[in-house]
């Protein structure tokens, strides 16, 4: 009598209407296809890519815009004035000011500069991005239609405000595969801000795979003695006897895929293999000791320290040098509802060079042109004060309707300033960009259409973008 555990809905469903899909994970089978170092992607390229791989510098907590990216002059005139209902307009206000009788306007406390030749406005907190104005591209215009933190994370990782969702990173992987055949293509650094505030969590399903298959999810890369957990072998076994070990495993294994047709046992298979080529790999990519003291220069003393912001921005690029796909690197701390001048300016410190240190790195050894790379959060802050304004103190707000990133290399413009906002960074006026947008550009310069990378899961077809979103093409070189 066959096996009931084989007759679950999954193998039903893999048998009958859905048997088509899982033969393509037929090549995952044996270990020459999941030793081999070509793409595993689901689809091939739609055209020709600009970018191979992306850096997404996530900056989790709502960086002010005001302060950092989007220069506004004439707020100095209107310092503790209500902001006009002209500007404002009926909008929603979080539940963190609803209770203010006022809602006084807060210029930034620090200047700007016109940088480059290109005349890009930055905030004298970035000094180092100051010196790679030339190279990147500032979206002053980016909007959501989140106002807390979980949702507007969620939504600009996963196209979505409710979790479930695949990652922008598992979606990458999906569509193109690795081209490392000795690390994963997703890979995912978490750093500390110096000051040791992080604010916000941060939820390993902001890097999941979702309805995918798991084998497309984001590995997670720890500052300890042991980067990867479970890497190592177990006590009494030696590197030959791991060998015959995955080779008996990876017999039976196949022996289940052919009896079941389980998506998630091709997965099995190559996630093994793929630990066991890491045991080489990770030891090799996290000894940063052979780097020269030129680069720690570059990125700071700080990139000697694991698990800090710039360690990590070095890690990202030797990731890249490894033909790694997709680099997902998260920093805490900016969420300034109060007490903004004092805190800002150690967030900006601990990101400004090592950010910028990575794009003049990757443009040194001709890699930027091939590799984008992204830096912004989830949402900006208001140019009202929440609580207390003085002029040496204010905090700001959640601010989903505007605010402000910078993209580098992988086919985007470089040494322009996109999209306008009011004389508030209230409201766009000019070129509003959408978080679908963003992702449907992201996968533009990668080569994929955002309305061709599709997944069927529970009777329909899901994409990162849903059913929006529009290729940015203003910002593409």
């Amino acid at each position: 009598m066959p096996d009931p555990i084989l007759f679950n809905r999954r193998n039903f469903l893999v048998r009958s209407s859905l048997g088509l899909g899982a033969l393509a994970f037929g090549q995952l089978l044996g270990r020459a296809a999941s030793t081999s170092t070509a793409s595993h992607g689901a689809i091939p390229s739609h055209f020709k890519p600009r970018a191979k791989r992306v850096i997404y510098l996530f900056q989790s907590g709502g960086p002010s815009q005001l302060e950092l990216l989007d220069y506004k002059p004439t707020l100095k005139d209107h310092f503790d004035k209500d902001l006009p209902d002209s500007v404002r307009m009926g909008q929603r206000l979080t539940g963190m000011v609803t209770g203010q009788a006022r809602l006084p306007v807060a210029p930034s406390k620090f200047g700007f500069k016109q940088s480059g030749a290109s005349g890009t406005w930055i905030s004298e907190l970035l000094p180092w991005t100051q010196q790679i104005a030339d190279d990147i591209c500032v979206v002053n215009s980016l909007h959501t239609e989140a106002i807390n933190h979980d949702p507007a994370i969620t939504f600009i990782q996963s196209g979505s405000q409710q979790p479930g969702r695949p990652s922008l990173g598992a979606w990458v992987d999906y569509g193109l595969g690795s081209e490392s055949e000795n690390l994963p293509s997703f890979v995912v650094l978490v750093s500390v801000p110096s000051n040791g505030s992080a604010d916000q969590g941060l939820l390993s399903r902001l890097w999941g795979s979702g309805f995918l298959p798991s084998r497309h999810q984001g590995i997670k890369l720890r500052s300890g003695a042991e980067p990867v957990l479970y890497l190592k072998d177990p006590t009494g076994l030696n590197r030959e006897g791991r060998r015959a070990w995955l080779d008996t495993l990876d017999d039976l294994n196949t022996r289940q895929y052919e009896e079941a047709h389980d998506t998630e046992i091709a997965t099995r298979i190559a996630q093994y293999e793929m630990a066991y080529r890491m045991q080489s790999s990770m030891p090799e990519l996290m000894e940063l000791s052979g780097e020269p003291e030129s680069v720690f220069k570059l990125y700071g003393e700080s990139a000697k320290q694991p698990g800090s912001y710039a360690a990590n921005c070095l890690l990202a690029r030797r990731l890249v040098e490894r033909g790694v796909r997709f680099i997902q690197l998260y920093h805490r701390g900016w969420d300034h509802h109060g007490g903004l001048p004092n805190r800002i300016p150690v967030l900006a410190k601990d990101v400004d060079q090592a950010s910028a240190a990575l794009v003049m790195d990757l443009k040194m050894r001709g890699l930027l042109d091939e590799t984008l790379v992204v830096w912004g959060g989830e949402f900006g802050r208001t140019v009202y004060s929440q609580g207390r304004l003085t002029k040496e103190d204010y905090g700001r707000d959640h601010h989903g309707r505007a605010f402000s990133i910078w993209m580098a290399g992988g086919g985007i413009k470089p040494g322009i300033t996109y999209g306008k906002t009011d004389d508030f960074s209230f409201s766009i006026v000019e070129n509003p960009v959408h978080i679908h947008d963003l992702q449907a550009t992201i996968l533009h310069t990668l080569g994929l259409d955002h309305e061709k990378l599709t997944y069927r899961f529970q009777g329909r077809q899901y994409r990162l973008t849903d059913v929006f979103g529009e290729v940015v093409k203003g910002i593409l070189a």
